[in-house]
């Protein structure tokens, strides 16, 4: 399997052999899918009451028990309590544990995540050694310490202070943070502040114990739209001591951390929008089935079909894109272990590596679960605004997940900003296929009708000429306007929509083009449809956004053939049939009575 660095996608022609699917998944993954399965059935399903009913003490009952399952410490090594798998297992625990509630899935993420990982990634082997085995037990939760009231997306903003204190022993921490998941339960937070005049925070370890609060004081657990039994709370100190043996890393470097925190957990966040996306699409089309109106249950209306094929495209193609990054990632990972590096050090370059994926995959698949979860509400009709049906519940579960994470207006941004920052650095030649494109658009354009005989061939040129799109885009966007370009926020966000849909649109073709090697064109009919499908749908939305950015950079003849190259680019030999294709993909659903992909 060839490598595909990040970005990377932009200037190749990535093949079917490169990516990985679920459906490679090993005897071992299967197991683990299982077994995560079976226990959110048995343990979480059937409890959503109590969890929309603001039960914090069933969060945390069912934590330890996740704990208990070893569940917590998928990727941390086996000498800090964990049973170090993989970054495909570590994808695929978050996909199914976090499919029945958005309450446990927070906690979970938030707890494995930004809750944990800083301290294996960052920590001295003395704070490993120390911290890490009671996290992956779930003996003790995490929490993560970094918002407070002026410091949101700008989290470097912080005016939480640290203070060493008289003897040199340790830090007096006086602040407030806010939005803080797991800090009703957590017993070890990771803190940030800003010591004396420096330009970025430090992050700590702190211990809380609630009989010794050491100058911690929680606030009320906060009234949320969503995510009800997820414990969110403000933490205030004053004069909280911390050991300076607890500093993370090195001073300064808080920022750095945060950000790399941020990497991972916007791909696990990705993750954890899958499956509940799945079930949802299942609740749906089994009400669909029973529900009976004009003698004829609503399944077989073509306007109940038109959703179900949408819901299923959106969910196939985030599926398809969170594990075909997940595996490049690990590939990475283990790559640079080869060659030498700690494990710590090689997952942090592989998550920075693959930021841009990060925030392509956090953007569509919480807008995914959005959707699927609306949908999900109108095809129930009026039982689906009840809190008697799951839909209710899911969709405003799914709500948070465009807010936290970084929100998707800022991870839009930050995926051209840190391409861009790729192409500056020489980790990716962006230049020169963005100069061929524009040298093309003076040429005269080829009438000869290629040879679409393969599977999908129409549909992966279509994909080389959406790539050539945001090429031309952006090459003349940051020609145009050099290092001012993120002045330039909804041109920016323009841009980034074009490389969303193309590297989700890809993946959706690769993974169906795969599925069918591995079984029949005539067994992998509705993922070809979907494939199909959902790079119709990319194509008409870069063809919108493809003008608005040109129309708002060029003008006179310059704009003229920009807008002829971009007709040309999005220009369909064959036009798909959508109407047909969603017919075929809600046929399959309806038939199988769930999401069967």
């Amino acid at each position: 399997m060839k490598t595909i660095k990040g970005g990377q996608f932009l200037i190749e022609d990535v093949q079917k052999e490169n990516i990985f699917i679920t459906e490679e998944f090993t005897e071992e993954h299967i197991m683990m899918k299982e077994a995560v399965i079976e226990f959110i059935d048995r343990e979480v399903w059937p409890l959503k009451e109590r969890f929309e009913n603001k039960d914090y003490a069933l969060t945390e009952e069912i934590m330890r028990k996740i704990g208990d399952m070893g569940f917590l410490g998928i990727s941390i090594p086996e000498q800090y309590g964990g049973i170090g798998m993989g970054f495909v297992s570590t994808m695929l625990v978050t996909d199914y544990m976090s499919a029945a509630t958005g309450s446990l899935a927070t906690a979970y993420g938030a707890h494995t995540g930004i809750g944990t990982m800083p301290i294996f990634l960052y920590g001295t082997e003395e704070q490993k050694q120390k911290y890490l085995p009671s996290l992956t037990t779930g003996e003790k939760f995490g929490a993560y310490c970094l918002t407070e009231p002026e410091a949101g997306s700008d989290a470097n903003s912080g005016k939480t202070t640290a203070k060493l204190s008289d003897d040199g022993t340790h830090y007096l921490i006086n602040g407030q943070k806010m939005w803080i998941s797991n800090a009703g339960f957590a017993e070890i937070f990771i803190v940030f502040a800003r010591i004396e005049d420096d330009k970025n925070i430090t992050g700590f370890i702190m211990e809380f114990d609630k009989e010794n609060p050491n100058g911690v004081t929680l606030g009320e657990e906060e009234n949320k739209l969503g995510i009800h039994s997820s414990s969110t709370r403000q933490v205030f100190f004053s004069d909280t001591k911390i050991p300076v043996e607890n500093m993370l890393s090195e001073r300064g470097q808080g920022f750095k951390i945060a950000l790399n925190s941020l990497n991972v957990g916007r791909i696990k966040l990705a993750a954890a929008c899958l499956d509940a996306s799945r079930r949802i699409i299942t609740e749906s089309v089994k009400y669909a089935n029973e529900r009976i109106q004009f003698k004829t249950p609503i399944s077989n209306f073509g306007a109940i079909q038109a959703k179900l094929a949408d819901m299923s495209t959106k969910t196939f193609a985030s599926d398809a894109g969170s594990y075909r990054a997940a595996k490049d990632i690990q590939n990475y990972i283990d790559a640079l272990k080869k060659k030498g590096e700690s494990e710590e050090a090689a997952k942090l370059e592989a998550y920075s590596e693959y930021a841009i994926e990060a925030a392509i995959l956090k953007v569509y698949a919480s807008e995914t679960s959005q959707f699927v979860s609306d949908e999900g509400i109108q095809i129930f009709g009026g039982m689906g605004f009840s809190k008697d049906t799951p839909m209710e519940s899911a969709w405003r579960d799914a709500r948070i997940t465009r807010i936290y994470e970084g929100t998707n207006e800022i991870n839009r941004m930050l995926t051209v900003g840190m391409l861009l920052k790729k192409a500056m650095t020489g980790s990716i030649d962006l230049l020169t296929p963005a100069t061929e494109v524009g040298n093309s658009l003076m040429a005269i354009p080829s009438f000869d009708i290629p040879d679409f005989s393969e599977l999908l061939s129409e549909e992966k040129e279509m994909i080389s000429k959406l790539k050539k799109v945001f090429l031309m885009i952006s090459g003349k966007a940051v020609q145009t306007y050099g290092m001012e370009l993120e002045n330039h926020q909804q041109l920016v966000l323009a841009a980034a929509e074009v490389m969303i849909e193309i590297y989700m649109a890809e993946s959706a073709i690769l993974k169906a083009e795969k599925v069918a090697t591995m079984t029949t064109e005539k067994e992998a009919e509705g993922q070809i449809a979907m494939a199909k499908l959902c790079l119709y749908q990319a194509v008409n939305k870069i063809t919108e956004k493809g003008k608005e950015a040109i129309v708002y950079f060029a003008d006179g003849d310059e704009e003229r053939m920009m807008l002829m190259g971009l007709k040309r680019f999005t220009k369909y030999t064959n036009n798909p049939n959508a109407i047909q294709l969603r017919k075929i993909i809600a046929s399959k659903v309806i038939a199988e009575n769930k999401y069967c992909f």
